[in-house]
């Protein structure tokens, strides 16, 4: 089958990927200032002890070996321990990284539940109020930077109106849902109006196509023609643009968490470049990319499905 085939060159186009992943990885970590063992010691460490630390975390090896130890603990799964909180990295990487796909998963969803039936809205009413009301809502959103949202969501509806808790995290997962709800409302708002704003122009484009005038001439309902013909065309440039933004909801997860004070692994990222913890900043750069790779595969995959002529 076409899709199938399509799939497997995907799958090995990632490995490159990878690897690109990895070198650009370690090579950034080790361009920023500072070291690491200077931020174990703190202002008064002694040459002595920076030379102890730096052998025992391999950092006064050439580079090129280095980076050997790099690659084999990463394909080992030995992404060694944090220098700040003295707990393995991999470790942190599977308590923290959760909390934030489980935000941008929600920021995800709101933002398609958001965008796609206003889309509708806009698109079918092309040029009259609803659509004018919309998309001028949606601008004014897209407008404002995440941290502001995220401060004025939290004044609002946490602080004043006591909705919704000011931060943190919860003890279950409906605790969990009701804790980032706000954070991932903050992340939503921008998303969805890109959705929206791309989808309104593929409707619209759609709907003046030459088989859905046929669609409408067969008798077929107008339900049918929307979901079937109009829908499933429609959706193939969004899908890409939703697929391309997933890294842009991680960007934007690392200053919602700080801003809602949620333990996730955007926040951990800050703190562990703020400490100078090289295997953090490895390992979830590294967990990070390859999460961004899978979701770019998926979407390719999602987009052939919709489009087949896209796996020929």
């Amino acid at each position: 089958m076409p899709l199938l085939g399509f799939i497997f060159r995907r799958v090995l186009q990632t490995i490159p990927t990878i690897a690109f992943i990895l070198v650009v990885t370690f090579i950034l970590v080790r361009l920023l200032p500072g070291d690491p063992a200077s931020a174990m010691l703190g202002d008064r460490a002694i040459d002595a002890d920076v030379q102890r630390i730096n052998a025992k975390l391999g950092l006064d090896q050439p580079i090129p070996v280095q980076f050997l130890y790099f690659t084999k603990a990463v394909f080992t799964g030995d992404l060694g321990n944090s220098i700040g909180l003295k707990l393995p990295v991999i470790e942190l990487i599977a308590h923290r990284l959760p909390v934030t796909l489980m935000l941008t998963g929600m920021a995800a969803l709101i933002a398609l539940l958001v965008a796609v039936p206003l889309s509708f809205v806009a698109a079918l009413n092309r040029g009259g109020a609803p659509d004018a009301i919309i998309r001028g809502t949606f601008q004014i959103g897209l407008s404002m930077p995440v941290f502001y949202v995220g401060l004025v969501l939290l004044t609002v509806f946490a602080a004043k109106l006591r909705w919704f808790p000011v931060g943190g995290y919860g003890q279950n997962f409906l605790d969990d849902l009701y804790h980032l709800f706000l954070p991932a409302t903050t992340l939503a708002l921008s998303l969805s109006a890109v959705l929206m704003r791309n989808l309104r122009a593929a409707i619209i484009g759609v709907v003046g196509a030459d088989y859905v005038d046929f669609a409408r001439a067969k008798g077929l309902r107008a339900r049918v023609i929307m979901t079937r013909h109009v829908l499933r065309n429609a959706l193939i440039s969004t899908v890409t643009l939703f697929g391309l933004s997933i890294g842009t909801l991680l960007g934007g997860a690392v200053i919602t968490e700080t801003v809602f004070a949620i333990p996730g692994a955007g926040r951990l990222m800050i703190e562990a470049i703020y400490g100078r913890d090289y295997p953090v900043i490895q390992g979830l750069t590294i967990a990070l990319a390859l999460l961004v790779s899978f979701t770019f595969l998926l979407t390719d995959i999602v987009q052939a499905w919709l489009d087949p002529r896209v796996a020929r």
